[in-house]
């Protein structure tokens, strides 16, 4: 009796000691969430479970990671993160990036480039970089001309040239989609587009993967080194989830692979 008493208190040591660890990571639902759910399966066997909390934009999620309510998130490139910081002094710490979303750019009303009327109307993403970023995009292709066009945080007042003399209308990311039949064209990042159905092969150009928008890995100063975290992090970057992307999005997201 004695024997079968310890061992029953060794079955339930090991059960105790097994169990896993919660690690609560904030994402918008395309790609970001996805990605995390393909990698729910492989963290479980490192004794870790992963509870992926989905958000519809860009600013619940940083404030949630700073707030504590998720250990990590995985939605925005480094620009916007430190953004963020300096904007609404948080304290949040890019680690690695993980995959490229491309800002594309898009129209329901002209069927080529050379057909866009002077004087239209391109909708941008509202939030400080993305609007940059876009702006970037439009001088890397020519519509207009920036005064330096390597500076992140380009703005309307930085533009040189407007030969079209286009007007920009700023609207909120996830709208984009949305209002595109309403607007002459507009700049849509790739979660969204996706989400709405669309390809980037509709799109008249595109951010290539010299992007300096990459998507990273976030958590808050001092999360930095969590076990958890960092096995996350390996596991996004692993040849799993990078064939994963690969095959699911077709081109549309391009991982990034751990140099």
């Amino acid at each position: 009796m004695k024997k079968i008493a310890i061992l029953v208190l060794f079955a339930l040591f090991v059960n105790v000691n097994a169990k896993q660890i919660n690690l609560k990571v904030g994402a918008t639902p395309v790609p970001a969430a996805e990605i995390l759910e393909f990698a729910k399966p492989l963290l479980a066997k490192e004794g870790i479970n992963l509870i992926v909390q989905s958000f519809t934009d860009y600013i619940t999620p940083d404030i949630s990671l700073n707030e504590g309510s998720t250990d990590a998130n995985m939605y925005q490139h480094k620009p916007f993160l430190e953004k963020m910081n300096k904007d609404r002094g948080m304290n949040l710490v890019a680690l690695k990036p993980i995959y490229i979303v491309p800002l594309g750019y898009y129209s329901k009303k002209f069927k080529s480039l050379d057909s866009i009327k002077d004087g239209s109307t391109i909708a941008l993403p509202n939030d400080p970089t993305n609007y940059s970023r876009a702006l970037i995009l439009l001088h890397d292709n020519g519509l207009i001309k920036l005064k330096d066009p390597s500076n992140l945080n380009s703005g309307e007042f930085d533009i040189i040239e407007n030969p079209k003399k286009f007007k920009f209308y700023p609207v909120e990311a996830a709208m984009l989609p949305k209002i595109l039949e309403g607007v002459d064209s507009a700049v849509i990042n790739a979660n969204y587009a996706l989400q709405a159905g669309m390809s980037i092969k509709e799109a008249f150009f595109y951010e290539n993967n010299k992007s300096a928008f990459v998507n990273v890995l976030a958590t808050k100063k001092g999360s930095e080194n969590d076990e958890s975290i960092l096995k996350l992090q390996e596991i996004l970057l692993s040849k799993e989830v990078k064939d994963f992307i690969l095959k699911k999005y077709k081109g549309e997201i391009v991982p990034v692979t751990d140099k």
